[in-house]
């Protein structure tokens, strides 16, 4: 298994952020080959000693590294990361790694 994790840091207006991203944003990225999971915070993301910077977490499961590849070089993968610049006024992290139950 891989994950996929993007890291939305904290708008400028969280309530129009949640609406974009969840009428458009979401469905746009379900379309995504190869995507085996989708989840996503729910509530205020927090550290150990309090709030965080963080706005949301998604987590897109694939069945490895290759298939993150493949479904982001993919014209459904292009669109949907062509779209963070429609909602993540405060920037987004991407980070992806193999993953293992242990």
């Amino acid at each position: 298994m891989a994950q996929l994790l993007v890291l939305y840091k904290t708008p400028t207006d969280p309530a129009a952020f949640d609406r974009y991203y969840f009428a458009k944003h979401v469905p746009l990225a379900k379309k995504i080959p190869g995507l085996r999971k989708y989840t996503v915070t729910q509530g205020p993301v927090l550290t150990p000693s309090g709030p965080s910077q963080l706005h949301l977490i998604a987590t897109l499961e694939f069945d490895d590294m290759s298939a993150i590849n493949k479904a982001f070089a993919s014209p459904e993968g292009q669109a949907a990361a062509a779209d963070l610049k429609n909602f993540a006024t405060g920037g987004a992290n991407l980070v992806m790694a193999d993953t293992k139950t242990v």
